[in-house]
């Protein structure tokens, strides 16, 4: 039996790409148009997660507590533009407030499961605080855009009842509120229905990389129940604040509605 990761060479890696062919050659067959954009995304994740396996390299070899601190910042910058770059119908300014929660629950999330459960040493060791500091924005990102777009659409549809509950002498707050739970069920929606999925339908990413690396498949059951867990808790952390951050946006000083 092979034990530890078996390595991928660069001839292997160019095989692999015969997937995305079979893809781009289903997709002259059936006129989709899609070659090109096939073919830029397979460029992109060659020279993306490339580079970023170069960079991480570096990282892991310098191991300075500044520069995990400046990547994971640079990370949460990132992450707080990306997510406003999906959110289609939104009033304007919201970046230093969707930041202020990406940071909150990037921050806590991160540190709790590297500190409290993993118990990193030291406690900014760039293979546990990078890797997972990733996967949690990442997976609050795509929470906290979905929360913030279903909430300004469902706000906007109910612009003649929002008027009237203002005009009645409701707060912003008060009137957004039934938006505000729409849009948070629809945010932490997918990530419970993952969560109820997880084991049944496929092996998780955390746990299969663990698995070919060779760690025992019970340990590599609990890394992932807290991946699950983590990942929930930072969608939910995330999903909430940004919204409680940003509702005030569609109101102007005086309480009136004009998003």
């Amino acid at each position: 039996m092979t034990v530890g990761a078996i390595n991928i060479g660069w001839l292997e890696l160019s095989l692999a790409t015969l997937f995305i062919m079979a893809a781009g050659a289903a997709s002259i067959a059936m006129s989709l148009g899609l070659l090109q954009t096939l073919a830029i995304a397979t460029l992109r994740t060659y020279l993306q997660l490339m580079a970023l396996g170069f960079v991480l390299t570096w990282i892991f070899e310098i191991d300075s507590v500044w520069i995990v601190l400046g990547v994971f910042l640079l990370m949460m910058l990132m992450t707080a533009q990306i997510l406003l770059q999906r959110v289609k119908h939104k009033p304007p300014n919201l970046y230093l407030s969707t930041l202020m929660a990406v940071v909150l629950s990037g921050i806590v999330v991160t540190f709790s499961v590297t500190g409290a459960i993993v118990q990193v040493e030291p406690w900014y060791d760039p293979r546990y605080v990078l890797t997972i500091g990733g996967m949690v924005l990442g997976n609050s990102m795509n929470g906290i855009a979905l929360t913030l777009e279903r909430f300004f659409d469902d706000l906007k549809k109910r612009t003649a009842e929002v008027n009237q509950a203002l005009a009645f002498g409701a707060t912003p707050w008060e009137a957004s509120r039934p938006s505000i739970r729409t849009a948070l069920n629809a945010g932490l929606t997918p990530t419970i229905n993952s969560m109820s999925a997880v084991g049944l339908v496929a092996i998780p990413g955390m746990m299969t990389g663990q698995l070919l690396a060779g760690a025992d498949p019970v340990e590599a059951a609990k890394y992932q129940i807290v991946v699950m867990l983590m990942i929930s808790a930072a969608t939910a952390l995330g999903a909430m604040c940004s919204v409680y951050l940003v509702y005030k946006r569609a109101f102007d000083q005086e309480w009136r509605f004009y998003f």
